[in-house]
């Protein structure tokens, strides 16, 4: 039960913070891109705004969540992070795959070669998954023990 407590406020928080990331740096301050891009710039300030929004929202809940399972002496650190990088990560390959790609709301960047940079997007987002399930499915120390006194 805790173990997939401590997934899904990783995974909460994962997304958030991509989300975050995303938002500061390529829709802020590089300028590359807005969350809706097909039409004028004051509609894609507004969806960067409800992006933006939706991005702390992800936040806060995975931090209830997170002191929740502290207050209960039930977080597992290991498990928790394994969450954050597979959160991360899904966002970045669902970004990189159905925005970009088959819904065409925006592109990583408006370049010649864009390839480019959707192939570096996509493949940090899948070592991002593989790094987050190896962790996932890690066995802590303190997991073998609650297990051993429940038997």
């Amino acid at each position: 039960m805790y173990s997939k407590r401590n997934m899904w406020s990783g995974i909460l928080f994962g997304i958030g913070l991509a989300a975050f990331v995303d938002e500061t740096i390529f829709h802020q301050l590089l300028h590359w891109h807005h969350f809706y891009d097909k039409s004028t710039t004051d509609i894609g300030l507004i969806s960067d705004g409800l992006f933006h929004a939706f991005s702390w929202f992800a936040t806060i809940g995975s931090l209830f969540m997170f002191a929740d399972l502290r207050r209960e002496n039930a977080l597992l650190l290991t498990k928790w992070w394994g969450g954050v990088l597979v959160g991360a990560g899904g966002f970045q390959l669902y970004d990189g795959t159905v925005q970009h790609k088959l819904m065409r709301l925006h592109q990583i960047r408006y370049v010649e070669n864009v390839y480019i940079y959707d192939w570096v997007w996509n493949i940090i987002a899948i070592v991002m998954i593989v790094m987050g399930l190896f962790l996932w499915k890690r066995r802590t120390s303190v997991e073998k023990t609650a297990e051993g006194v429940a038997k």
